[in-house]
């Protein structure tokens, strides 16, 4: 028996849940904005003891590690690296479109598909990847704007299904792709990083407490303050 803490706050969606020996136990999540340092905590309390344990009776944390939200990316991995310090557990991380790939494969029903998760890197960029019905991944994690040449390859082999908040910005410049498919009702969850994550602990592969750092693919770009009026 193991006991998976999962904390998904890559995107606008702050998710907690509790997995027993790979199978979900428990979840908890919210799309308020800007909520993931208010929320995640109390989440993760609440799951706990609803579910009457102690954060020593789990046995890996596992953390969505990118690409996504510099500020949600932040706060995610700063308190799964600060729960394995404290309890000397050992920490998983999931790449954020794998896990995506897993969760829009389940609202699949084809035979010959590819699965493109998206992320919003705000203006006019996605992150992406692009997986193959098996979920191996064929194309590698990118940032990138979509233009209506994106993908053209792939489209004249298969039907491309379109998941997560960068997917619904992409819809209009690739509508005109019959193979072009949006999996509109998809959301991020830490469900769905539940398979990957119980056969990482399986194979024991696990990161670096002390230097692991989430992938956030581009640089952080600070906004300049307002400093009108200012001498």
């Amino acid at each position: 028996m193991f006991k998976l803490l999962l904390l998904e706050t890559a995107t606008g969606v702050c998710s907690v849940a509790l997995a027993d020996q790979g199978e979900l136990i428990s979840l908890k999540e919210s799309s308020t904005a800007n909520s993931h340092s208010s929320l995640l905590t109390t989440f993760i309390d609440e799951i706990l003891k609803e579910n009457d344990l102690q954060y020593s009776d789990l046995d890996a944390i596992v953390v969505s590690k990118g690409p996504g939200s510099y500020t949600g990316l932040r706060i995610g991995v700063s308190s799964a690296k600060g729960l394995c310090f404290s309890l000397g557990k050992p920490l998983i991380a999931i790449n954020t479109l794998q896990s995506m790939a897993y969760g829009i494969h389940k609202m699949i029903q084809d035979e010959n598909f590819l699965i493109c998760p998206m992320i919003d890197a705000r203006r006019m960029e996605v992150y992406d990847s692009l997986f193959d019905s098996h979920l191996n991944k064929i194309k590698a994690t990118a940032a990138e704007i979509i233009d209506e040449n994106s993908f053209s390859d792939y489209f004249k082999k298969s039907n491309i299904y379109f998941g997560g908040d960068g997917a619904d910005k992409c819809r209009e410049v690739l509508s005109h792709q019959k193979n072009a498919k949006f999996v509109s009702d998809f959301k991020v969850s830490a469900k769905y990083m539940i398979e990957i994550a119980s056969q990482k602990f399986k194979e024991k592969q696990f990161e670096d407490v002390a230097y692991f750092e989430p992938y956030y693919l581009k640089d952080f770009i600070a906004g300049k303050p307002n400093v009108k009026g200012l001498k």
